[in-house]
Formats: structure tokens, C-alpha cells, sequence
């Protein structure tokens, strides 16, 4: 009696490797950069909270109507405020937003503070700049999309 094994040949298990190695080479290029699309949406995100809570912020003060350099009460943080927006700093619009500090980076220089996303490239953030009588704060960036 002979007994007939059942498997794959090496050429079958071949082909199989080629067709996989193929796919690869072409699927791989479109999920590369998924990283920084990943980094841009959250650094988007985090700009929406800050022009957000900045605007939340100052209709807290004119609704209580209290001038526009003293602080209010944000969901039981006190946030420090000049010309009726938070100042950029820790104390200001850190504290309005609650910054993850696991997932961003902050850091302010005479009244402009930089946001960005943990181990991002350095191009890869926005600014929050201190309102200035009469103008409210100023929100520049994100960057272009591939910075990050």
C-alpha cells in the first residue's frame, strides 16, 4: 500500500513568499508616515482646547463681571488671566486646558508658550501668546503637515 503525504511543495511555499514579499513592498509605503499624521491630529486637537478654554475662559470673567486681570474659577483651578484671556504660562492657559503632561510638552518665553506633542521633531508645535489690550491672544501654527 503507498501512503500519500499531503503538504506544499517547496515551490508552492516559494510563490507564497514571493506574493507576500510583494504586497509588503507596496502596503508598507502607505502606512510609513501614519506617525506623524498620529502627532498632527493630536497637536490639532491640543490647539482646539487652547483657543477653547481661552474663549471659555473670558466669557467665565464677563459673565461674572469681574476686570479683566483677575483670575477665575475653572472646574476648581484658579487661572490666572490678563486683559480678560489666560496668561501663557502654567498658571494660565496650562491650567484652563489641563495639559497631559505624558503626552505634551510645554514651555513659555516672555509671555509666548509653545505646545507640543512628547517626542515629536522640534518643528512640530504651536504657539499661545499672552493677549495684549485691546487684542485677544494670538494662536499661531500647527506647522505645515510633514513636520511632525
Amino acid at each position: 500500500m503507498k501512503r500519500h503525504t499531503r503538504g506544499f511543495t517547496l515551490i508552492e511555499l516559494i510563490v507564497v513568499i514571493l506574493i507576500l514579499g510583494i504586497l509588503a513592498a507596496v502596503a508598507a509605503p502607505r502606512f510609513v508616515n501614519l506617525t506623524g499624521q498620529a502627532r498632527m491630529a493630536a497637536l490639532n486637537g491640543l490647539r482646539a482646547s487652547v483657543l477653547s478654554a481661552s474663549t471659555l475662559t473670558n466669557a467665565l470673567q464677563v459673565a461674572a463681571g469681574l476686570a479683566s486681570n483677575v483670575q477665575v474659577t475653572a472646574e476648581g483651578l484658579q487661572v490666572q488671566m490678563t486683559n480678560g484671556y489666560p496668561i501663557g504660562d502654567a498658571t494660565g492657559i496650562e491650567r484652563a486646558i489641563r495639559v497631559d503632561p505624558g503626552t505634551y510638552t510645554t514651555g513659555a518665553a516672555g509671555g509666548v508658550y509653545t505646545f507640543s506633542v512628547t517626542g515629536a521633531p522640534a518643528a512640530c508645535t504651536f504657539t499661545y501668546t499672552t493677549a495684549v489690550s485691546p487684542n485677544p491672544p494670538v494662536v499661531t501654527g500647527p506647522p505645515a503637515a510633514g513636520s511632525c
